[in-house]
């Protein structure tokens, strides 16, 4: 019996008891293939058909026991975990085999009530089709080439299950006979059996518009026009179905706008350059400890952000999301000193999480002289706390401690003034990073985000005017609002506005009297499932927080390829 029958199971008991009634007598009876081929039922399928027959009486009395347990039931929903089928003992062989499927594929249905009657003889059809349509999922993805890491453990698992339930499955009419064929046939075709690989190309064409540089030389800026690319090919690798080894390959030939305008607030939030040499851009693993711990390790580019929830889901990603790299993200707790190190999380529940970090600057960490290596150099260390109160609403606090050497201070994360990325100039400095972000989906079609940020800089050096322990006060914010599938599915409108990182106050120094403002506007179009085209532009008012500087207007058209 097809999803179909199954669905008339839950509404008509009396066309229920009519179909099983001819399906009982029809169980020896010849079957269409989907070849549309006419065949017998082997001698195997009318053992199992003959072995699951009941006599009429008690199928119909099965229905009367279904229907009088299942009338507030009006719909199946999916679930997320086997601990939301309450009437699963733990202590069944069944408990962790919904628990694999369920949480490894999704494809479990449960009803509302979050019971799950699957030990019960009246209610193995249930349990039977609710497997049943796990298979028809695994089926679906290993045929489309989309299954992530269909493991062995996996195969076994569904195959006890189909034992277990084969006169069920048999009257679901559910096929499972080629399912360990395809993915056999996924294994020696794919490019790994634990190795998937993916990749992103961006093309951008680009411009800065304005009078004068915002550097006070007084230098015109050039106005040409670019076209820009960023490659990005990504190896991911798990060898228990549940950790994640990432190598990413990238090259790029980006020519950063912070050169062209004299300030970072111009630039591109993926303005990678190097010429398009191709290098190793990032490398890490995360893997679980125990239900609750997941691990972060890495040597190359592990950024905040792969532990932190920038907490902005539709202008985070420098591929697809803000075209601006101040709108990306918090940049004085989610840019700081990055690379190698490690963190993790533990999650207390579905609405609280805990994340923490170690990382060094990737350039000190692997160095063995003086104020370099893993701990001597520059760093960041801090901890971010997860709070979703509501399943619409995601709040992440956020406290970042770092430290950058005097020939490498950029506590801006080169988004801000001169004087926010260097309020002591060349001296070594230490930062109190505090951040609080929140992103609020109003309805199916709106979302609200935004975040603010607050950043204590002391001197740890004296540097002529700059007396070691003075102080700096950095502070920045940024709202966003996004339209989701406006104009077809998957487009997003999205409009952002805020201040960059501005110097307020500081100890025996000059400060940023002014203040910037910088607003984006921009639209995702996706072309197709793999094409997405990104035009917008962002404007920025009195740029480097000085009211002298004239505005700068960038235009950009970001066209992103995924494979």
């Amino acid at each position: 019996m097809s999803t179909s029958f199954w669905n008339t199971i839950k509404y008509s008991p009396a066309l229920l008891g009519a179909s099983l009634l001819v399906a009982n007598s029809a169980y020896g009876a010849p079957s269409l293939e989907e070849s549309s081929t006419e065949t017998q039922l082997a001698p195997q399928e009318l053992t199992v058909a003959q072995a699951t027959s009941e006599s009429n009486s008690e199928i119909l009395q099965q229905i009367n026991i279904y229907n009088n347990e299942g009338t507030n039931v009006d719909s199946i929903d999916q679930v997320t975990s086997v601990s939301q089928l309450r009437d699963v003992s733990p202590g069944d062989w069944a408990y962790e085999a919904l628990r694999s499927l369920v949480e490894r594929y999704g494809c479990i249905a449960g009803y509302p009530n979050r019971t799950f009657r699957g030990n019960r003889a009246t209610t193995r059809y249930e349990f039977a089709a609710g497997l049943n349509a796990c298979l028809n999922q695994i089926e679906r993805l290993i045929a489309a080439s989309t299954a992530d890491f269909i493991t062995r453990e996996d195969l076994e698992t569904l195959q006890r299950l189909i034992q277990e339930f084969e006169a069920e499955l048999a009257t679901l009419g559910a096929r499972v006979d080629n399912l360990e064929g395809r993915v056999a046939f996924l294994e020696d075709h794919q490019f790994s059996t634990t190795t998937k690989l993916k990749g992103e190309v961006l093309f951008t064409f680009a411009g800065a518009f304005g009078e004068e540089q915002a550097d006070g030389s007084g230098d015109d800026f050039d106005q040409n026009i670019t076209l820009s690319d960023r490659v990005r090919l990504v190896f991911d690798s798990s060898f228990t179905g549940k950790d994640l080894l990432r190598t990413r390959l990238q090259a790029a030939n980006f020519t950063s706008l912070s050169d062209v305008t004299g300030t970072d607030m111009a630039r591109l939030g993926h303005d990678e350059g190097g010429g398009n040499d191709v290098e190793i851009s990032k490398l890490y693993y995360r893997f679980p400890i125990g239900e609750k711990f997941t691990a972060y390790v890495g040597t190359v580019e592990l950024e905040i952000e792969d532990i932190f929830d920038p907490t902005n889901p539709f202008l985070e990603s420098s591929g697809t999301g803000a075209l601006s790299r101040f709108v990306s993200r918090n940049p004085l707790t989610h840019r700081g000193p990055e690379g190698a190190g490690a963190g993790f999380s533990y999650e207390f529940s579905d609405a609280v999480n805990l994340s923490l970090l170690y990382l060094a600057d990737g350039g000190d960490a692997p160095s063995p002289a003086q104020g370099d290596g893993l701990f001597n150099g520059a760093y960041s260390a801090g901890a971010q706390l997860g709070i979703s109160p509501i399943d619409n609403l995601e709040i992440s606090l956020t406290y970042v401690r770092s430290y950058q050497p005097g020939e490498d201070v950029n506590i801006s994360g080169s988004t801000g003034s001169d004087l926010a990325r260097e309020p002591f100039g060349e001296t070594a400095t230490s930062a109190n990073r505090f951040g609080a972000q929140a992103s609020f989906r109003l309805t199916e079609q709106i979302h609200l985000g935004g975040w603010f940020g607050y950043l204590d800089a002391i001197a740890e050096d004296d540097n002529g005017n700059v007396e070691e322990g003075d102080n700096a006060d950095i502070i920045t914010w940024l709202a966003s609002l996004s339209f989701l599938d406006v104009g077809k599915e998957g487009a997003v409108f999205s409009i952002a506005g805020g201040v960059p990182p501005k110097a307020t106050e500081i100890d025996g120094g000059d400060e940023d009297d002014d203040t910037s403002y910088l607003i984006e506007a921009q639209y995702k179009f996706p072309i197709s499932k793999n094409i997405l085209i990104t035009p917008g532009a962002y404007v920025i008012f009195n740029p480097n927080h000085d009211d002298d500087n004239d505005t700068i207007w960038v235009g950009a058209i970001r066209t992103t390829f995924r494979f």
